[in-house]
């Protein structure tokens, strides 16, 4: 499994990233620590977080995944020097003034999130969503400012799209200001349109690191869905309705196709698929257990033949009609 250069980061990480947001959602501390011991042990590196997560579990405040990620490190300190720490700012955490991308609330914020984790330093910063309502030098001189003090290594852009990237890459180069260097966006075998085009040919022109998230299509790709009656098979059923359509059934038999060649489940040929593509560093999957660490690891491991790569673009090309 070879390592990959994160942007201009200077960080190395292993060809798919841990997704965190399980964590206090639909595991408990004690599995979360299983699946991180897993992930470690299975020569992977990178932890994708956020202080939003897991705000939608009623009773959550945000920060929970966060907290479980930091007491994980606590009990094993030797372990924070084997990972990339991710996190994000600037979701809405349902309090005033607790959202955005001000210069104040990233200042408060970030020092909130070092306490949750229990680090000195975040190895990716990311702006969770665009704020129209702060100027990007504003952002920027904040993270600045987090740099410098050796708070944040390096920062990125999630759910940016190639103009609000753009934009912040030009304030960044004329105003001397650190830029994002790692782009988070939602991309998959179904999901191609926000990133395929403008904004993947930014990245691959500016040499960003990208980082997917939603890369099985909130469970979609994993193959468990296949009518309505599936929908009650987990805590994110009611997200996958949205894919029953006529293309979605061209993935899932282009899936089917490839995985008997490749004697592999739908979710690692998924996977295989985002980690060959071109601009693409790794994809962000989520673990609930021992075993799906281990698939993890078999579809960072898959290499999909031109056959395949093949049919699978086609199926899910967005050119084709969804009806």
């Amino acid at each position: 499994m070879q390592a990959r250069r994160l942007g201009n980061t200077g960080i190395q990480i292993a060809p798919l990233v841990l997704g965190g947001n399980v964590f206090g959602w639909t595991i408990d501390a004690k599995t979360s620590f299983d699946v991180l011991d897993a992930f470690v042990d299975h020569g992977f590196n990178a932890i994708d977080t956020a202080d939003s997560y897991s705000i939608w579990v009623p009773g959550n405040k945000g920060g929970e995944s966060e907290t479980i990620i930091g007491s994980w490190l606590k009990s094993n300190p030797a372990r924070r020097d084997e990972v990339v720490i991710f996190t994000k700012v600037g979701a809405d955490l349902r309090e005033p003034g607790k959202k955005g991308l001000s210069a104040a609330w990233i200042i408060e914020e970030v020092e909130a999130s070092l306490k949750r984790l229990g680090i000195e330093r975040i190895d990716v910063y990311f702006s969770h969503w665009p704020d129209a309502d702060t100027p990007y030098e504003v952002t920027l001189r904040a993270y600045e400012q987090l740099i410098a003090s050796g708070k944040v290594r390096s920062i990125g852009a999630s759910n940016h799209n190639a103009g609000q990237l753009g934009q912040a890459l030009r304030v960044a180069h004329e105003q001397g200001l650190p830029r994002y260097e790692v782009v988070q966006p939602e991309y998959n075998l179904y999901d191609r349109a926000s990133f395929d085009g403008e904004l993947r040919d930014l990245c691959i022109r500016e040499k960003l690191g990208v980082v997917t998230y939603f890369s099985l299509a909130s469970g979609f790709l994993s193959g468990k869905y296949r009518s309505s009656a599936d929908l009650q098979k987990s805590a994110r059923g009611d997200m996958v309705s949205k894919y029953f359509d006529l293309r979605g059934a061209r993935i899932l038999q282009a899936l089917d196709e490839a995985s008997s060649r490749n004697a592999a489940s739908p979710a690692e040929v998924a996977l295989a698929w985002l980690i060959a593509r071109d601009g693409v560093t790794a994809p962000i999957a989520s673990a609930t257990n021992r075993d799906q660490v281990k698939s993890l690891h078999r579809a960072a491991s898959l290499a999909l033949a031109a056959e395949d790569v093949a049919t699978l673009d086609a199926a899910s090309d967005i050119g084709e009609a969804s009806a």
